[in-house]
């Protein structure tokens, strides 16, 4: 059996039989590949790069010096490690009565700092305001510190003066224009001291009583090696966990810079996406080139059976066949994809790291299971159908229909599929959502397929035009055939519109949530005198509509009468909530990026106290709606009732808030204010006249944060637009495998309509009918559902904006009216070249 099945493999292949199947499976499979060898390096690469933003792999963050046995321990696995020691405290410029104080945020560093990422610096304060500098892997020299450049101004000093710490005076030498692992919280948000860990000591500043921050950075040699520091990081939990160790927190990217880990979820989820849509794309392929398979080799199953073979021999040998087609054709496809994703990578050029991870096995091994599952998904249905054509096929040509059997093999294809897209996607929800769409979007499909050919009926004497009757009557006498072609081309097309017009909605619409007036700076520390003269200035700067927020520190004292402490939770996170003061404020509107998810926001009633409370904080408190938390805010005690949950997107930089309580309760409140806003270019001088006014103020520059979370952003668009290239491939394939489906019949019908007398023009005027009604259709069905599919995804999966185009309806009924011309041409024109006779004894 295995040399019969290899004779008729190769018989095959010289008939050009399985060539149309073999490119299909070349083409799904190195789509797929090398969709997955991009991803797979890209996302590595994304997430050690993004490690930057930690200075580390990993950081360990404790309240006092981390001990000894675990930096024994990593240096024993052969990591590197880094120190900082960050606090807050006064820096002083001048002497005597023209001396100047600001409060900074003082952070001393190792030899190494930092591990991942580099600082930048520069002497130039117009420079390092826009985050131009030199790059530099050194540190402070003992004696000297670098400063941000809005310290400057605040403490009447320049480049070169000097600066007091406490006990010690330092010489300015450089100013901060980048700082990799510097994050997004308040504690940052001082103007940034750089000293040298030697001098720390000397300043006598870190005592028992200072509110100090150990950081220790942990990362691998290389910044490939993840097991290593993965390793450690377990081993650091169980020894936490064992011995019960408080005030340590292990930070990562995910838990570290919240802001970076949810643009690489979302970049993870685009890049998911493409995937998802090749695999897709690549089982309608290969089903398609499976079933014209199937109905090209009806006749030769029918010869085989009166030879003498059976049906169990006539499976075992299209099987053996389809098995070969199917392992040479994912083996080339892989090495396809291979090679293809270094044109991708070569395309996309700088915006890419030149060091990216090595390729792991893993997409190969993806590439080769995918073709083979594809092939018994999709093809076994056409193969069981063959074994089982009768003898009689030899003289009356007519198909049996299929047998349960065959039947249940298409649920295995679809439970292949829905397999494949949880494997492809590696998000359940992200694969179920489009599997879904996709699944829905056939069985609608079919169905309005189906009702459009009954409303066909009627109106084929609509039209005296005799070429209408031919392209309607065409239709009619095979409805099963015409309604896999509307939906098999309704079907590429949604995913081709879903990767053009509706991929760009989307793109746009993930760069609207971190939009290029996202704000810039951050002032805080306003005093309610000031709040006037701020508003006044900032609006002088450019900035529109200001907004200051109040802002009042409260500790948590109690929730429903019972006192709070350290001691009162369990975990690590809400221990250190209940030891830290809370930046409370009062406002009578919800924010507007503020989502309520539970709840109702207050009624700002007088006598009644009642708190917003962010969801996030609230399950590590274990609040819920209804809980009273008492709140001291300098001695003034307010208990408030939580009657709202909100969700805060602490990704879009502006100012959010744990605890908003109504403002009639909080009358009385000491508050400062802040504000957060996007600053143009022009006002770049904005801090040192804020400075200069109000020595108070602390003005925060974060577009250095924005700046790398939107390189990012840009990155993973690009990769995104020439991924789709790869997709596209898929999709034109599919499209051609839909309209190349029943060309033999099609060809057949031709040219017993010439003989029977009709002209050419009568022939090519149904066709086009045919073709364009077809097209028409499948393309209108094709642009419903990649509207509804990418509403979902952007309503449920990447939490956008969504707004319906009507683009996409006129791109997708001309898309497939094109396209099935084009395919519809490419039919006919053998047919209209040659005599009737030669047709209908190459179709027989």
């Amino acid at each position: 059996m295995l040399i019969q099945s290899l004779r008729m493999t190769a018989r095959d292949w010289r008939a050009g039989e399985l060539r149309f199947l073999l490119v299909a499976l070349i083409v799904a499979v190195s789509a797929l590949s090398s969709v997955g060898f991009f991803i797979d390096r890209m996302r590595a690469g994304l997430n050690r790069d993004a490690n930057q933003l930690l200075g580390a792999d990993l950081v360990i963050n404790a309240d006092q010096p981390v001990a000894a046995a675990w930096r024994a321990e990593a240096q024993r696995r052969g990591l590197l490690l880094a120190d900082t020691v960050t606090f807050p405290s006064m820096a002083q410029g001048g002497e005597g009565e023209d001396s100047q104080a600001q409060l900074a945020s003082i952070k001393a560093v190792s030899a190494g700092y930092p591990l991942r990422g580099e600082l930048r610096i520069t002497t130039d304060p117009e420079d390092a305001s826009q985050a131009l500098g030199t790059k530099t892997q050194a540190i402070p020299t003992p004696g000297t510190v670098w400063v941000d450049a809005n310290l400057l101004p605040a403490i009447g000093v320049k480049v070169g003066g000097t600066l007091q710490l406490g006990d010690r005076r330092f010489t300015i030498a450089q100013l901060v224009a980048a700082e990799p692992d510097r994050g997004a919280s308040f504690a940052n948000f001082a103007p940034r001291v750089l000293l040298n860990a030697a001098d720390l000591e000397s300043t006598g500043l870190v005592d028992n009583f200072a509110r100090v921050t150990y950081r220790v950075q942990v990362a691998a040699p290389s910044k490939n090696d993840f097991a290593r520091v993965k390793d450690f990081d377990g081993w650091l939990r169980e020894r936490i966990e064992r011995d019960n160790v408080k005030g340590v927190r292990l930070e990562s990217l995910a838990n570290g810079r919240p802001e970076m880990r949810a643009t690489l979820d979302r970049a993870d989820r685009f890049l998911s996406l493409v995937g998802l849509l090749s695999a897709m794309l690549a089982a309608v392929a290969v089903a398609m080139a499976a079933r014209r398979f199937m109905q090209r080799h009806l006749d030769a199953c029918a010869m085989l059976r009166c030879l003498g073979m059976t049906q169990n021999q006539v499976g075992a040998m299209y099987l053996i066949e389809f098995a070969l087609v199917g392992l040479a054709g994912s083996l080339l496809g892989v090495l396809v994809g291979f090679g293809a994703h270094f044109i991708l990578l070569e395309l996309i050029g700088t915006l890419l790291p030149a060091d990216l991870p090595p390729v792991s096995p893993l997409p190969a091994l993806q590439g080769i299971a995918t073709g083979m599952l594809l092939l018994v998904g999709f093809a076994l249905p056409p193969v069981l159908q063959l074994r089982n054509v009768p003898h009689n096929r030899v003289i009356r040509r007519e198909q049996a229909a299929p047998q349960p059997m065959a039947l249940a093999t298409y649920g295995l294809g679809t439970g292949v599929f829905v397999a494949l897209l949880l494997w492809q996607a590696g998000d359940p929800k992200l694969a179920l959502t489009t599997a879904g769409g996709f699944l829905g979007g056939f069985a609608v499909f079919a169905l309005v397929a189906w009702l459009g050919l009954r409303l066909l009926r009627r109106l084929r004497g609509a039209f005296a035009h005799q070429g209408w009757r031919f392209a309607v009557t065409s239709l009619q006498r095979r409805p099963g055939a015409t309604v896999v072609q509307v939906v098999s081309l309704a079907l590429g097309l949604m995913a081709l519109l879903l990767l053009t017009v509706v991929r760009g909605d989307l793109v746009a619409a993930w760069e609207r949530a971190t939009p290029e007036n996202a704000p810039n700076r951050f002032i805080i520390n306003v005093l309610p005198d000031q709040k006037q003269g701020v508003e006044d200035r900032l609006r002088q700067a450019g900035v529109q509509a200001p907004v200051l927020y109040p802002m009042i520190r409260g500790r948590l004292t109690a929730v429903n009468g019972k006192p709070v402490t350290a001691d009162t939770y369990a975990s690590d996170d809400a221990r250190r909530l209940a030891n830290r003061e809370f930046n409370l404020s009062t406002m009578a509107e919800p924010p507007a990026e503020n989502e309520i998810v539970a709840g109702k926001w207050y009624l700002d009633a007088p006598g009644v106290a009642e708190a917003s409370v962010e969801q996030g904080i609230a399950r590590t408190l274990g609040l819920k709606l209804g809980d009273v938390m008492r709140f001291d805010m300098a001695g003034l005690a307010v208990d408030a009732r939580v009657t709202s949950l909100r969700k805060v997107e602490w990704g879009s930089m502006r100012a959010n808030f744990f605890v908003i309580i109504n403002p009639q309760a909080m009358a009385n409140a000491p508050a400062t204010y802040m504000t957060a806003f996007h600053l143009p270019e022009r006002g770049a001088n904005l801090a040192s006249q804020l400075s200069r006014a109000y020595p108070n103020l602390t003005v925060i520059d974060v577009s250095g944060i924005i700046r790398q979370v939107q390189e990012v952003v840009d990155q993973v668009v690009v990769a995104v637009e020439f991924l789709f290239l790869f997709t596209l491939a898929s999709g034109v394939l599919v499209l051609y495998a839909a309209l190349m489906g029943s060309q033999a019949e099609r060809t057949r019908e031709a040219g017993l309509l010439r003989a029977l007398g009709a002209t050419r023009k009568q022939l090519a005027q149904a066709q086009r009918i045919e073709f364009m009604l077809v097209g028409g259709l499948a393309g209108l069905l094709a642009a419903s559902g990649a509207a509804a599919l990418g509403w979902a995804l952007a309503e449920y999966q990447f939490k956008f904006p969504w707004t319906f185009e009507p683009g996409v309806w006129m791109a997708g009924i001309t898309a497939g009216v094109a396209c099935a011309l084009v395919g519809g041409w490419f039919g006919l024109r053998s047919v209209l070249r040659q005599p009737p006779l030669q047709t209908l004894r190459e179709a027989g």
